[in-house]
């Protein structure tokens, strides 16, 4: 999943004019002769822009990065970001300066408004580069449909899918009671009522915690059909209304009565295992067991969901259209999109992370390997999940962030 985004110093960058410049020569990168793109990429290196903030997707980036070192002559260099946005906005800069090769970004870890931002301004590779992967193949494009269409947005092969997501709340069974556990919005809030203090969530625009008002505005707006189209000027202020209705009386019974907000999903996680919050939540089914395999979350935790549904996507890596080693990030995003690789990144120990291969596609001897994994004591099996609730049209996000900063920004 991708983590905090400045969306809105995204959408006021991305909107300057902007001359869309040719880029010649670069174009000629085609994965479709994948036998070339092994030869181009051999002793290329590859800036792999991606999140930082999680030490066991640090260390999983850092085995995909030795194994295509090793197999491919490949060299893996993540720079770590704490805001996704940084990366668009050096590419929009380059762009800007007429700096239409050797770029300084490779492949970045991306979805959501970012990949719309890129999208619309032309700032990513050649439009259906994943699907020649050789490894595209294997991914289920039949049942997840968020492989092909990224927050409402066709994808066009402009980006590769890495990884499934869905939101997942947790707790510890030995402090809090499953019967009282809330099965919707409007019961979280009672939650609050009843215990004031225990429940938080990030501060927008971390990506955790823009996800949670996007699970709450589409519980509660009056027609969520309306949330798979960019916003409407004229109805946004009373679509949104039961949103802000809702935190209005939310925040005050807050962790620290919402004068103060989490960090981020590694600081909600400490806060669980220190006690101090009764319910937290992430993007990723297997988290907590996850957590509990590194020792940072007791073996009581448990993960529940609303029966009415969650908010559900995928996270890609794709390729700035300048890229400086496109044959390199062309090779580590075809690994990573491996049996091999996405094998270990969906066990626990290692970072938890659903598969967007279709099983059935695979090998008996990948099957096996999928099917010996201990998804751990904390992970709801696929049939307790719940339904997914599609993501909003990313236009929602930069609008509703907007109007949350307006509101509640002097926290923190």
């Amino acid at each position: 999943m991708i983590r905090s985004t400045r969306r809105m110093f995204i959408r006021m960058a991305l909107l300057a004019p902007l001359a869309l410049a040719s880029i010649g020569p670069a174009m000629a990168t085609d994965a479709a002769n994948w036998d070339q793109i092994l030869t181009e990429a051999r002793g290329e290196t590859v800036y792999f822009n991606a999140w930082g903030g999680s030490a066991n997707i640090n260390a999983y980036i850092q085995w995909a990065g030795d194994a295509v070192k090793a197999r491919y002559g490949v060299t893996v260099v993540q720079v770590k970001l704490d805001d996704t946005a940084k990366a668009v906005t050096a590419v929009l800069a380059e762009k800007t300066a007429g700096r239409n090769r050797h770029g300084s970004v490779d492949l970045i870890w991306i979805n959501g408004e970012n990949f719309a931002a890129m999208k619309r301004q032309s700032l990513l590779f050649s439009p259906g580069w994943a699907t020649k992967l050789p490894n595209w193949g294997l991914v289920d494009i039949e049942n997840q449909p968020t492989t092909t269409t990224d927050f409402t947005i066709p994808t066009d092969g402009l980006e590769s899918p890495w990884g499934a997501a869905k939101l997942v709340f947790f707790y510890d069974e030995a402090r809090t009671r499953k019967k009282d556990l809330p099965d919707s919005a409007k019961e979280l809030l009672s939650f609050a009522q009843t215990h004031p203090g225990r429940f938080s969530y990030p501060q927008p625009p971390d990506f955790i915690g823009s996800s949670f008002l996007k699970q709450v505005l589409s519980e509660l707006i009056a027609d969520a059909a309306k949330l798979q189209k960019p916003v409407d000027d004229a109805t946004f202020d009373e679509d949104v209304a039961p949103l802000f209705a809702y935190l209005d009386q939310l925040h005050p019974l807050l962790w620290r009565k919402g004068k103060a907000f989490p960090k981020n999903y590694p600081d909600m996680k400490q806060k669980l295992a220190d006690g101090e919050l009764d319910i937290i939540f992430a993007f990723n089914p297997a988290e907590a067991s996850a957590g509990i395999a590194a020792g940072e979350l007791p073996g009581s935790v448990r993960s529940f969901v609303f029966s009415k549904g969650t908010l559900g996507n995928t996270h890609f890596v794709g390729i700035p259209y300048n890229a400086n080693a496109k044959a390199g990030a062309l090779v580590l995003a075809n690994f990573l999109l491996s049996p091999e690789a996405q094998v270990r990144k969906q066990d626990p120990k290692i970072w938890g992370d659903p598969t967007v291969l279709a099983l059935g596609k695979l090998p008996e001897a990948d099957k096996a390997a999928f099917a010996a994994l201990d998804l751990g004591v904390a992970t709801l099996p696929p049939d307790k999940l719940g339904p997914t609730l599609a993501e909003p049209h990313p236009d929602w996000m930069t609008r509703i962030e907007v109007e949350w900063i307006k509101r509640y920004g002097a926290a923190n």
